[in-house]
């Protein structure tokens, strides 16, 4: 009788949650799934069903390889670099100095911006008339190095990464030194007496020890990565030649430029798939330390 009653109780709790996801989540994913099948303008209620004619065109698309080949430039690169970066300075972080306090105030600042501002603000500092970029390599005597870092091929990718990177980083900060915070004060006490210091300790002791830290971050990466439109499409649209185009850029070109719904969902679908392949993959990696596997 009370194990009924415990479970009544947790499912009279859990059903507005599990309603909401489903409404709101899971209803609109199926929906994509079915409307993938069609061909459809976005503007009427006539629909055409095509079966998987749209997944077929998607492997004929050399736009879509190019984004998801940018996709997956920002996942490796920007990811490798958020990840040096984010547990760098959240190291740095844990001691008690004027440096330490300082990157505690300033590291959330920009995810409290608007990603639109954000945007604007990148647009500025890589103009290559007035940009702080151009002006700071013009004041040192390196002129010849600037150029149009949003308007080059060689260079767009590049710029819009670090303008992602400088944006998502805090909180991967804040997840590293949360995580190195949450280390027993014993294990930094017994690697001290064992000798180990600075660089030492940090690679025997704190980098084995966030290996659940590290599992969350590579799967958000992924996620924000996969995600990533609005920064994109405001800096740069997906130029110059289609070469800062992602697959979401491409998606929202194809669905209210185009007028290709049915086109643009299967392509929506393509992205949850491979966000999810990637996510499963990673927490395959992922699934054991191999710290605890030597116990």
């Amino acid at each position: 009788m009370r194990r009924d009653g415990r479970t009544t109780f947790i499912i009279t709790f859990l059903a507005p949650a599990v309603s909401l996801y489903g409404v709101f989540v899971l209803w609109p994913l199926l929906q994509s799934f079915v409307l993938s099948l069609y061909r459809w303008r976005g503007v009427s209620a006539k629909k055409t069903y095509v079966g998987l004619e749209n997944f077929q065109a998607l492997t004929r698309d050399d736009v879509l390889w190019q984004a998801l080949k940018n996709n997956l430039w920002l996942l490796v690169v920007g990811g490798l670099a958020v990840l040096v970066i984010g547990v760098t300075i959240a190291h740095a972080m844990q001691g008690s100095g004027w440096m330490a306090r300082a990157l505690r105030g300033v590291y959330l600042f920009p995810q409290v911006i608007s990603l639109v501002v954000v945007a604007i603000l990148w647009m500025f500092l890589y103009n290559p008339s007035f940009g702080l970029i151009t002006s700071g390599l013009n004041a040192i005597g390196l002129g010849d190095l600037a150029r149009p870092w949003l308007g080059d091929s060689k260079t767009a990718l590049p710029s819009v990464g670090i303008a992602f990177l400088w944006y998502v980083l805090g909180f991967y900060i804040m997840l590293f030194a949360a995580g190195i915070k949450s280390i027993p004060s014993e294990i930094h006490e017994a690697a001290a007496l064992d000798g180990s210091a600075g660089l030492s300790k940090f690679w025997k002791v704190t980098w084995p020890m966030l290996w659940s830290v590290k599992r969350v971050a590579v799967v958000y990466i992924v996620i924000n990565v996969m995600n990533v439109f609005a920064l994109v499409y405001l800096m740069t649209q997906g130029g110059p030649d289609r070469k800062t185009e992602v697959m979401l850029t491409y998606l929202y070109e194809q669905a209210f430029k185009n007028n290709q719904f049915g086109y643009a969902t299967a392509l929506a679908v393509g992205v949850f798939v491979v966000s999810m392949a990637l996510c499963l993959i990673l927490m395959f990696l992922f699934r054991k330390n191999p710290e605890e596997a030597r116990v």
